[in-house]
């Protein structure tokens, strides 16, 4: 969809937040799982079936971003995040009519929701990198800050806030959870049809005030016109943003999804009261971070470049999950555990502004809608084996609810996002195709005359 009207560039970035919000309800899943989960509750789901509703929407959400990025191209972006707002709206709505069972949940909120997170998702980073080619950055963190904040307002207002939707909501006669579903379904809709109506592309040939040429000509010298989706494909320098990508992921998604289970074992096990309470807070706090994260470790790779920005915040990572169990609860109890959700939802957060921006600044900004849709694959394989890696353990457990359950997908998580950092430390911008093509030729000559 086109239009003649091309709005103020930071309008465009106001859209993005909205559409942001209501995008982020994904991460809200924690507070339903303790009511979920619950033995003497409405729906007895095991830990493992949570999530995996859980990771069919973050599936879910990956896989259609890739295709999101091809049909944008043709639609315009508003028009694709349209679709996403009614799709993840829907996908809610019928989550909270007819989700009383593992199977409702897992395909209206898992699969539904999911595909229209993953069709809207894509157009506040595509269209905010092209209305901000001088601070990539810094755009990116603040398009997709909103998914994290939205998370914080949509766990309290379910959990806390007004005595809790959870607590206080019987719409139809519904259960608790599915009438928050039915409510936040409405609320995703209205707030991404409405961030929707600034979702329009720069005219042809548009410059920002006061951007040095040089800075675009230093890009198009390495990087041609882009590549596209196949060119970048065929480059090691794609597999090792993926690789680093998903290690990072696997951290934060599998907090979002535990950590109020985990919370609830050890607060429990140490004797602190109010464990519930605390946990909410800790996802609170979890989520705020994860917004600030995406808007600081943007604005920092602005300063000290996108490889280095990634490489410290995946070895920052690596530390805080490895002292997560030891350091944050052994010994901070309480404030430990908002304090250890605060430090990786902060660098969690970040991986959202960083890896579009390294897409742009490696691959082209021409295509970077297409291009980080197949980057952002790393994130649904992330969804699958993180909260399933929380869950099988959780599970499997067979001391009681003691937190030392805990402590093995914590060090698998830690361990991942170290090496992460590793790979990121031996990775180089690729040269541009057309200077690939002449190489390749060459070696190919090479080994015929051979």
């Amino acid at each position: 969809m086109k239009t003649n009207h091309s709005p103020n560039r930071w309008l465009v970035v106001g859209g993005a937040v909205l559409i942001q919000l209501a995008l982020g309800a994904l991460y809200a899943w924690s507070v339903f799982t303790k009511l979920l989960t619950d033995p003497q509750g409405v729906y007895q789901f095991t830990a493992t079936q949570t999530a995996w509703v859980f990771s069919a929407g973050l599936a879910t959400f990956a896989l259609v971003m890739v295709l999101a990025g091809r049909w944008q191209a043709r639609t315009g972006p508003r028009l694709m995040s349209v679709l996403g707002g009614l799709l993840l709206g829907l996908g809610f709505v019928l989550g909270g009519l007819f989700g009383s069972t593992f199977w409702a949940q897992f395909l209206f909120i898992g699969v539904v929701a999911g595909a229209g997170i993953g069709l809207a998702y894509v157009v506040p980073i595509a269209v905010g990198v092209k209305w901000f080619p001088d601070r990539k950055g810094m755009i990116t963190g603040l398009a997709v800050a909103g998914f994290g904040f939205g998370a914080t307002i949509w766990v309290k207002l379910a959990g806390s806030w007004f005595g809790g939707l959870l607590n206080t909501t019987s719409l139809l006669g519904l259960p608790g959870v599915q009438s928050v579903f039915l409510i936040y379904g409405i609320v995703f809709a209205v707030l991404v049809l409405l961030g929707s109506l600034v979702m329009v592309d720069p005219p042809e040939g548009y410059s920002p005030a006061g951007w040095d040429p040089a800075q675009a000509a230093a890009v198009l010298k390495r990087n041609g016109a882009g590549f596209t989706p196949g060119e970048m494909l065929r480059t090691p320098q794609f597999y090792a943003i993926w690789l680093v990508f998903a290690a990072s992921a696997i951290a934060g998604l599998m907090v979002i999804y535990c950590i109020q289970l985990f919370g609830i074992d050890a607060l429990e096990y140490r004797g602190v009261p109010d464990a519930f309470v605390v946990t909410g807070t800790a996802m609170a706090w979890y989520a705020v971070f994860n917004g600030l994260g995406r808007i600081l470790w943007g604005m920092i790779s602005d300063r000290i470049g996108r490889k280095s920005a990634i490489i410290a915040m995946s070895m920052f990572q690596g530390l805080i999950m490895l002292a997560m169990y030891h350091g944050f609860i052994n010994f901070g109890l309480a404030a430990g555990l908002v304090i250890g959700a605060s430090f990786i939802g902060f660098n969690y957060g970040g991986i959202f502004a960083l890896f579009p921006a390294i897409t742009a600044d490696y691959f082209g900004d021409k295509q970077v809608g297409r291009n980080y849709g197949w980057v952002f694959t790393a994130y649904g394989v992330a969804g699958l084996l993180g909260p399933l890696l929380a869950g099988l353990f959780k599970d499997s457990a067979t001391v009681g609810g003691s937190p030392v359950v805990w402590m093995t997908p914590f060090l698998v998580a830690a361990i991942a996002c170290l090496v992460g950092g590793l790979i990121m430390l031996f990775t180089r911008a690729p040269d541009s195709p057309s200077d690939q093509a002449p190489r390749t030729r060459r070696r190919r000559l090479t080994l015929i005359r051979a």
